[in-house]
């Protein structure tokens, strides 16, 4: 492929505060390969997003080898990683379905030296296991909550806390659920004041958005 079809953004960090990041969702094996050629070339590093299994199983091994890879929340680091300046930010779940956007959003920070506070399962359908834990996401400058079904979650935790709250809908849940509308349109009609919303599924989205907040 010519090498036109790729611009890696080199001065983020310098202008945001993190690196690029390159979304995989898409890409052809090529494509990837010519993205990791050009970092490995710079001496870059890089964050992946929405590598799928696939994707990854197909990458030749050179690439391959080189990338911490986790399935689950479909990320890779591919060069180095910041050494981690201790828990600065928690990851809130309502259920463990919720998880694998989470883990996208605790990857990302991790990526860029962050470390989260992680906890799961603790959504409105029963409230006392939110209760045993929200002391400790009190101490949290930013708190990411990641819900789907109603996404009451970050409305509650965003009335309880004075940390930046930053809810991220997820498409979980039943037919009424819309794959995510339902979460995000709650999120955005929250009676909770300043609580901000990322798009449905944007672990990373709201990681960046926790890390523009954490690195002023």
């Amino acid at each position: 492929m010519s090498e036109d079809q790729i611009k890696l953004d080199w001065e983020r960090r310098r202008r945001l505060g993190f690196d690029e990041a390159v979304f995989c969702a898409g890409k052809s094996t090529e494509q990837l390969s010519a993205i990791l050629d050009q970092v490995a070339a710079a001496e870059e590093r890089m964050l992946l997003t929405r590598l799928d299994q696939e994707q990854f199983d197909k990458l030749p091994d050179v690439h391959r080898h080189a990338l911490d890879y986790d399935s689950l929340s479909r990320t890779a680091f591919f060069g180095r990683q910041d050494e981690t300046s201790g828990r600065r930010a928690a990851v809130v779940t309502a259920g463990t379905s919720d998880v694998p956007v989470a883990t996208e959003a605790i990857r990302t920070l991790a990526f860029n030296g962050i470390g989260a506070l992680s906890i799961h399962d603790v959504g409105v359908a029963g409230l006392w296991r939110l209760i045993e834990r929200i002391d400790e996401i009190k101490t949290m400058p930013v708190v990411i909550v990641v819900a789907g079904m109603d996404g009451a979650l970050p409305s509650v935790i965003g009335g309880l806390v004075s940390s930046v709250v930053i809810a991220v809908p997820t498409s979980i849940g039943y037919g009424a659920s819309h794959d995510g509308a339902t979460a995000l349109n709650a999120a955005l009609a929250s009676c909770a004041p300043g609580l901000l919303v990322c798009n449905i599924d944007n672990g990373y989205g709201a990681a960046c958005a926790a890390m523009r907040v954490l690195c002023r």
